[in-house]
């Protein structure tokens, strides 16, 4: 606490606008079901702390109390979580006051073996049940060993046959297994059973929220030999019957040296990919951005100043700013929330 409370007095000076990009530290999560890649393959510092080298998830930007993401610079703000800058510097985020949580979380996770079989609640249940935001994410597959699958949705008809299925194990006929490859992209609602198969490495954008309902988690159990609970009632409470897909209007904008595809816009989030071969120069909406470099690397203009970008780095581009400029070869996956 003292460490903090020195930098909030000698560091920062509140209610002033910086016209600086926002970079972030993650936090890395360890998962049962976790790997390497994210500190071996994408250089992401291994906490200290850490019991495993299984580390599932890298909470990029994230104001979440379970994971919260601290500020690298500009140098005003180093060292405080995004959650106290979201309250405390509202007009960064074109606020003129606090206003409830900060909406999205992103991800990057490496799945060494598969996920748990699962579901997301919608914000009514959410709020009612666990007293948080409900849960519709995306995925961006930033890369997939030969022959890798997702589990995205499912076969019952109706909760009565999915709870029959369920309780004989059928989970061939119950889920529905889609095999995917890098550059894939998969929007997930609240209520789509799902499951990130193993040897995939994604980038996921979701709603601020850490609730999930397992339905199957192969048996598995934890480092101290106790199976993970299943939360079979609350699964059918929130899942879709019959499950219907999604459909997206993925849009394409070509530039001269780059690509924007907007996979999903909707009053969850909108999300993009920007694809740099060299230069692009963004004009930005009235909008704050959350952005994460996947592949590549280059530089982001910014004003006056030069900032080098890598693979996993994550930043936010605060309300205000007109326009940006990338250059170099680089992918970033870019949303943002309606205002």
């Amino acid at each position: 606490m003292e460490r903090k409370k020195d930098i909030l007095e000698t560091n920062k000076t509140w209610g002033v606008v910086l016209m600086e990009p926002i970079f972030l530290k993650p936090v890395l999560q360890e998962k049962v079901w976790g790997g390497n890649k994210l500190y071996t393959e994408y250089g992401l510092e291994l906490p200290k702390d850490a019991k495993t080298d299984a580390i599932g998830e890298a909470w990029c930007i994230s104001a979440h109390p379970h994971g919260v993401s601290t500020v690298i610079s500009p140098s005003q703000y180093k060292g405080i979580g995004l959650d106290e800058l979201y309250q405390k510097e509202p007009q960064l985020f074109g606020k003129n006051e606090t206003d409830g949580r900060f909406p999205l979380l992103t991800k990057i996770l490496d799945a060494k073996e598969n996920l748990s079989v699962q579901v997301h609640p919608d914000d009514t249940y959410a709020q009612e049940h666990e007293g948080e935001l409900g849960k519709t994410e995306c995925w961006y597959i930033m890369s997939a060993e030969p022959n890798a699958k997702i589990i995205y949705g499912h076969h019952a008809k109706t909760p009565e046959e999915f709870l029959d299925k369920v309780n004989q194990k059928d989970w061939k006929n119950l889920l529905v297994e889609v095999p995917v490859k890098a550059g894939d992209f998969f929007y997930v609602p609240h209520g789509t059973i799902h499951a990130i198969g193993e040897g995939i490495v994604i980038l996921e954008t979701q709603q601020n929220s850490d609730t999930t309902y397992r339905v199957y988690d192969y048996d598995r159990v934890d480092d101290k030999g106790n199976a993970r609970d299943l939360h079979i009632q609350q699964s059918i409470d929130v899942t879709q019957f019959p499950d219907k897909k999604p459909e997206l209007n993925t849009r394409i904008k070509e530039y001269p040296k780059a690509t924007v595809t907007t996979y999903v816009d909707n009053h969850f989030f909108k999300v993009e990919k920007w694809e740099v071969n060299d230069e692009l120069e963004c004009q930005l909406g009235q909008n704050y951005y959350l952005a994460t470099v996947i592949s590549g690397q280059g530089e982001l203009n910014f004003g006056d100043a030069v900032y080098p970008l890598h693979t996993a780095d994550s930043f936010i581009l605060p309300y205000g700013v007109k326009n940006v400029r990338f250059t170099g070869k680089l992918e970033l996956i870019v949303s943002n929330t309606p205002l």
